[in-house]
């Protein structure tokens, strides 16, 4: 369902427009917090060619990592559905939670309590200055839809999500959802 004024919890679909931004190309960002001060997400929809084992030597499971966005990108964040396993997190909304204590993660992930279903890591993530969502949204950068995920949002396949809501939402976004990323390659 789309949505007129953002808010936090809610998903932010890149225009097939937003093209030439390595980044916010063919994205899905989950609003992790938007209010006058500006907003925060992560990009759902983009794994990066490396695992969290990789980046930190303590945890010994291969989940995946994920371009949050273009913002602190040396930083790793997490977004994950179980704060009775996580102190510290934050709730954005329908069950998803930002954050929480790093060292209990990595036990709880190597002894595979949390899986790859629970928990998503970020490199960097996607932040806006006070009104700059706001002015990208009037130039019709982004579709502001409801997450009707919920917290299932964190089990969804990268490969064909942006694709996916273009169908869902129908019209001239039907065409889009079968052109190519590179129009050349047609």
């Amino acid at each position: 369902m789309l949505v007129t004024k953002p808010k936090k919890g809610e998903l932010l679909i890149a225009e097939p427009t937003l093209t030439g931004d390595v980044s916010f190309s063919r994205s899905i960002v989950l609003l992790a917090e938007h209010n006058e001060e500006g907003s925060v997400g992560f990009i759902l929809n983009k794994p990066l060619d490396y695992n969290i084992s990789e980046l930190i030597t303590e945890i010994n499971v291969p989940f995946s990592v994920y371009n949050g966005g273009p913002v602190e990108q040396d930083n790793l964040y997490f977004l994950h559905t179980v704060p009775h396993l996580i102190e510290n997190s934050i709730e954005i909304s329908n069950g998803i939670f930002w954050g929480g204590d790093f060292d209990n993660i990595i036990d709880l992930v190597n002894q595979k309590i949390i899986t790859s279903s629970d928990i998503r890591f970020f490199l960097g993530y996607s932040g806006w200055a006070s009104l700059q969502l706001d002015q990208e949204l009037t130039s019709k950068s982004w579709v502001v839809v409801q997450n009707e995920y919920k917290s299932d949002i964190l089990k969804k396949s990268a490969d064909a999500f942006w694709k996916e809501k273009m169908t869902e939402l129908g019209g001239d976004y039907l065409l889009w959802s079968n052109a190519p990323e590179n129009p050349n390659l047609n």
